[in-house]
């Protein structure tokens, strides 16, 4: 690794990107940052779940106040739908791409749906023992 390779990545992370990809096409293993090339390539899968999970806590919660808050509904009904189709599509891109990650969203599934059920519960009465499954939620309507 050369010497500002490390003080690179935390620097210009950009020029960083550029002259790894260059290291790479070169198989210039000398001079790669590996602990740097590690650490990037953990929080792109990182990065992936987050945006998972964030865009399925928030399709709950806009399905959640389409259904169940009605003293809004009149206001944001068209809000929230176009709301509820963007983060299927963006969860169906997510997936799409990542088919691996169909198994984190079964596997978290639940909690987020509590997760979401408990924040909306500030705004808006819920009923008790509320649950949407997976496949309903992700079902264009």
């Amino acid at each position: 690794m050369m010497v500002n390779e490390a003080r690179l990545y935390n620097q210009d992370f950009n020029l960083w990107l550029e002259q790894t990809a260059i290291a790479i096409k070169n198989q210039d293993v000398a001079n790669m940052d590996w602990e740097g090339l590690l650490e990037t390539i953990e929080d792109m899968g990182a990065s992936e779940k987050r945006a998972l999970r964030s865009y399925v806590k928030r399709l709950i919660e806009h399905i959640l106040k389409l259904k169940y808050w009605e003293s809004e509904r009149q206001y944001n009904q068209k809000h929230w739908e176009k709301e509820i189709v963007n983060f299927r599509e963006e969860i169906k891109d997510i997936l799409k791409d990542s088919p691996s990650l169909n198994s984190y969203l079964e596997e978290n599934y639940q909690d987020w749906f509590r997760k979401s059920v408990k924040a909306m519960a500030k705004e808006f009465d819920l009923p008790k023992d509320i649950f949407e499954p997976l496949e309903t939620i992700l079902k264009d309507e």
